[in-house]
Order: C-alpha cells, then structure tokens, then sequence
C-alpha cells in the first residue's frame, strides 16, 4: 500500500478528523447517537486518500467508527444521568436484546457492500425523519413501553441495525420512547445508554472479521484503525458534555425539529449517492 503522501496532506487529514470528531460528540451529546453518520464518511476519504482497497474501505470506516462511539456514548450517558434523564429501568430491560443485536449485525456486516448499508441507512433514516418533523403527539402507539417480546425483539433489531450503520443506536430507541409518549429528553438521555451496548462488542466483531484480511494500514486491529481513533477520540469526548446541555436547554418541539432536520439530511446524502 502506498503511503508516501506529503505532511500537508497529513496536517489536513488531521485536522478534518479533529473536526469530525468535535462534531461526533456534539451529536452525542445532543442527540444521544454515537456520530457515526459523520465519521464513516470521513473515514472512508482518509482511507481512500491512503490508498486503502476499495474492497475493505467501507469495513474499515464502520469499523473504527464503533471503536470512536465507544468513549463518547459513555461521556455522553455520563452527562445525561447526571441530569436525572435516563430510564435505567428500560436500559437495564434492553441490555441483552441489543447486544444479541449487535452480534447478528457484526457478521452480517462483515459481508455485505457498501450498497446494502446505504440503503438501510437512507429507509430508516427517512422513516425516523418523518416521524420527528411531521409527528404530532397523535403519533403513539400507546401511553407507555408494554411488557411485550416484542419491544425485546425490536431492541435486538435496533442492535443489528446500530452495527451495520456505525451508529450508536440512539435513533431508533429514541423514536421508540417517543411514540410511547416519554419525552424528547428522557428519550435522548436513554437512547446514550445504548452507544456502548453497540460499540464495544460491535467494534470487537469488526476487529475479529478483519483480522486476517490483507492491505489494512498501519496499526490496524482487525477493521479497527488505532491512529484514526486516537485522533478523533480526544475531541468527541471533549465535545459530548457540550451537545447534553445544549439539549436541555432546548424546547422539546425544537429538539425534534432538530433532530429530524439531521436524520432528513442524513436520508437525502445517501439516496443522491445511490441514484446519481
């Protein structure tokens, strides 16, 4: 693999992942998701700059994403419960389900294209997008979570999911809470208990899948690049705290709206790289 690439070249590299990474800890924060909407991309054109296999790009984005979600989900759930907004209860209930999730999502990733988790990422997406900017409090599906095997069953789902995108989940238990009537905040704080339920054993998986496979670039674990995580590390810790108080501080309505705008965003980068 070719790494002869100039220090601007690098400088530039390592700015655009501190970046990256205030930028994933400001939507940890702020929203209770793990960031990687962002850092995959961003990776993905560090790789691509470094000459790394087309093949195992995508792999090695998502990858090292999960490592990056693992310390700032646990700083975002930090700042959250320090604020009275996570359901232990529920988490403690889903814990098991999202990490069988987790290990389904990490074999299955570990073969599929970078098509097929665009495609999934663009459907929910636009789905979740919907709900929070066009959703009126008519939108439940009761008054409260029942004790069903099917909320059970939808985490283990929301695992599988969370790993092939890179995510941390925070999206999809977000808009379960809400369409049962718990509110945007208490949403959000939970949804951060999940990052590291989805990061740690789904980052494992992508160490173990790409263990063996070829062409990886210096210091990699597997489809886990330590010297991106370390740069982008630091700054998405630091930035987490910063996006929790920013939303608490947010009107609920607000709060959504936000969120939607992110997800639609999200929904329409993907759909135009697959139809254009």
């Amino acid at each position: 693999m070719d790494l002869g690439i100039s220090a601007s070249t690098v400088a530039l590299l390592v700015v655009a992942l501190g970046a990256g990474g205030l930028l994933t800890g400001l939507l940890a924060g702020l929203f209770g998701i793990g960031g990687g909407a962002i850092l995959v991309p961003v990776l993905y054109e560090l790789w691509a700059t470094l000459g790394v296999d087309p093949a195992i790009r995508m792999h090695l984005a998502v990858g090292t994403s999960l490592a990056v979600i693992i310390p700032t989900s646990l700083k975002s759930f930090s700042a959250h419960r320090a604020r009275g907004a996570v359901d232990l209860g529920l988490l403690r209930r889903l814990a098991v389900p999202v990490v069988l999730g987790v290990a389904a999502g990490s074999v299955i990733a570990s073969v599929s294209t970078s098509v097929v988790l665009k495609w999934v990422w663009a459907v929910f997406a636009s789905i979740m997008a919907a709900k929070m900017l066009w959703g009126q409090n008519g939108w439940r599906l009761g008054n409260d979570i029942p004790k069903s095997w099917l909320v059970e069953l939808y985490a283990c789902f929301v695992g599988l999911i969370s790993t092939l995108l890179s995510i941390g989940g925070g999206a999809y238990i977000t808009m379960l809470m809400t369409l049962y009537g718990r509110p945007i905040h208490q949403a959000v704080g939970t949804s951060s208990g999940f990052g590291p339920l989805i990061a740690i054993p789904g980052a494992i998986g992508f160490i173990v899948a790409g263990w063996s496979v070829a062409g990886l670039p210096p210091l990699s674990l597997g489809y886990v690049n330590l010297i991106g995580a370390a740069v982008i590390i630091p700054a998405s810790v630091y930035a987490a705290p910063w996006g929790a108080r920013i939303a608490h501080g947010i009107p609920k309505r607000k709060l959504e709206f936000a969120f939607g705008c992110f997800l639609a965003v999200i929904a329409i980068r993907y759909l135009v790289d697959l139809l254009g």
